[in-house]
């Protein structure tokens, strides 16, 4: 079916090649003059491109090349000028202010001014909107509290004048530029999300946006193509004229499209051709900030009892599933935390984390016959009387494999378990509302602080799907926020993450890296640490 669809599109690009070509003169067939078009596959079709709402790593791939935020990243890591020309922080690291560039538009010619900003981040924090990002980025801004209860004015949010943005903080956040920078927090047009509701972000016609490139055209399940954005204010750094960012679920079809020459690139690919495209220059295999995880609907009461969860968790293999599930393209994890994550002095946080060791033992037959002793404490012994439970899981990459590898190790313990393979677009929703017994997981940081991730765990935090809750966890991770002492609030993150792996709150599997493959053809762009592709001043090589 995905080979259709990638059939369609191709018919269809002809078509509209051949219309083109039937009104062009011979001036206009001059190479010179050629429309330059990059093909790209980030993932399938997103939830949401509404940055307040969205909480995915593909949506957010779409959503930098249409927004940008006060703060750019560059292929460093290092945090830039974006929409804010520069900024400042005061002594007490409790006011930061951003100066916005002068003359900025929105897509559609519009004036953006710092009041954009106030409205956008206030939306954030509107009760109704149900930002799942809310807590992580604006919880450490005085008046947060009032705001997510009903009472928006009260978040110290303040445009001084058109080109100013002051942002009052109620303790200092040393990271804050890392969420200056996150697409949470770009602005969204006031005007069309008023005018249009919820489906502001669904067409083109009102997805105003502010960034390199602006939408034209959304086909569910096909593509989305974006155009350069001539009201951007770095519009002559803008190489591509078009942008299309094909929706492919499929890895099978993406890789089908790759060799076709229909994408340049293409994030899934299909794992039983990993191991022919070792050695292909075009294929590439590299760190993020990230863990792949499980969870246990903890609103259900066979999941509250702490024996049974880590007896799930010590049931699999975790060096197995690294090495030959995933191919040796992901690493075990035994912790929750894994490499990249910084600590308060710039060390790596998993380095300190458990007096430097793991959490989980790397001896698998011990851990298996621990395993089996907690669930028959439990009042399960050999599985008996344990329900037949569902694990959900969407179908990219190794997520299936895996699934049913958890068939087999879940069933050593007496376990049976069932596979509920949903659509992507499905998946997510069904996720955060706790439509699910167990389900896969992952997180890809935004930012390298470790609070980036271990927020996600605090009772109240919107992207808690498994809701995992412990007053003592939520009571280190407030003092994490709340203390200007750097070694401190290293204690206290390093304390939040021994409570959650005490607790098996979540079951952590593997560090994530990304594998993908890129044409040569494409130069200028980069891959992040935090699993965004940035083409916004990307070419294509002749």
């Amino acid at each position: 079916m995905k080979k259709k669809v990638i059939s369609l599109v191709l018919i269809a690009a002809m078509a509209i090649s051949m219309v083109a070509c039937g009104k062009s003169d011979s001036k206009k067939s001059d190479s010179a003059d050629a429309v330059k078009e990059l093909k790209v596959q980030v993932g399938p079709n997103p939830e949401t491109l509404d940055p307040a709402l969205n909480s995915a790593v593909d949506g957010g791939n779409v959503i930098l090349h249409a927004f940008e935020t006060l703060l750019t990243v560059d292929e460093n890591g290092n945090y830039k000028e974006g929409q804010a020309e520069k900024w400042e922080v005061s002594e007490d690291g409790l006011t930061w202010t951003f100066h916005l560039r002068d003359g900025l538009k929105w897509s559609d010619g519009s004036d953006l001014t710092a009041e954009d900003f106030v409205y956008s981040w206030k939306r954030v924090c509107n009760p109704e909107v149900a930002a799942p990002y809310a807590e992580t980025v604006l919880g450490m801004v005085k008046g947060y509290d009032e705001a997510m209860a009903g009472d928006a004015d009260a978040l110290a949010v303040t445009a001084k004048d058109d080109k100013t943005l002051v942002v009052e903080m109620k303790n200092p956040c040393t990271y804050f530029e890392g969420l200056a920078s996150f697409a949470t927090l770009s602005p969204v047009q006031k005007a069309s999300v008023e005018a249009n509701g919820d489906g502001w972000a669904t067409a083109p016609e009102t997805y105003v946006s502010n960034g390199p490139f602006k939408m034209t055209e959304w086909v569910p399940d096909s593509y989305i193509t974006f155009e350069k954005n001539e009201n951007y204010w770095n519009k002559d750094a803008i190489k591509l004229d078009k942008l299309t960012f094909l929706l492919i679920e499929d890895p099978n079809a993406a890789y089908s499209a790759y060799q076709q020459g229909e994408a340049l690139m293409i994030k899934d690919v299909p794992t039983e051709e990993i191991p022919s495209l070792e050695g292909n220059e075009e294929f590439f295999v590299e760190p993020i900030i990230g863990t792949y995880y499980l969870n246990m609907n903890e609103t259900q009461e066979i999941f509250k009892d702490e024996k049974v969860r880590e007896a799930l968790s010590l049931a699999i293999d975790r060096q197995y599933v690294a090495d030959k599930i995933m191919q040796g393209t992901y690493t075990p994890a035994w912790n929750l935390m894994g490499p990249g994550w910084k600590d308060t002095d710039g060390s790596e946080f998993m380095d300190n984390a458990n007096g430097g060791k793991g959490y989980i033992s790397e001896d698998y037959d011990k851990n298996l016959e621990k395993a089996k002793k907690l669930l028959a404490e439990a009042g399960y012994p050999e599985g008996k009387g344990f329900p037949t439970i569902k694990y959900s899981t969407n179908d990219a990459g190794y997520h299936i494999p895996l699934a049913e590898y958890l068939q087999t190790a879940w069933g050593e313990l007496g376990i049976t378990v069932e596979v509920d393979k949903m659509e992507w677009a499905s998946f997510t929703p069904a996720r955060r509302s706790q439509q699910f017994d167990t389900a896969r997981n992952g997180w890809v940081g935004d930012y390298s602080d470790p609070s980036n991730m271990l927020d996600l765990f605090c009772t109240t935090n919107g992207n808690n799907d498994g809701k995992y809750s412990n007053p003592e966890y939520d009571a280190a991770m407030e003092l994490s926020r709340t203390t200007t002492d750097a070694k401190e609030r290293s204690e206290a993150l390093h304390k939040a993450e021994d409570i959650v792996m005490a607790d098996n709150g979540i079951i952590p599997v593997a560090y994530y890296n990304d594998f993908y493959l890129m044409s040569n053809k494409i130069q200028g762009a980069w891959h992040s640490a935090t699993g965004y592709w940035y083409f916004m001043y990307a070419d294509i090589a002749e």
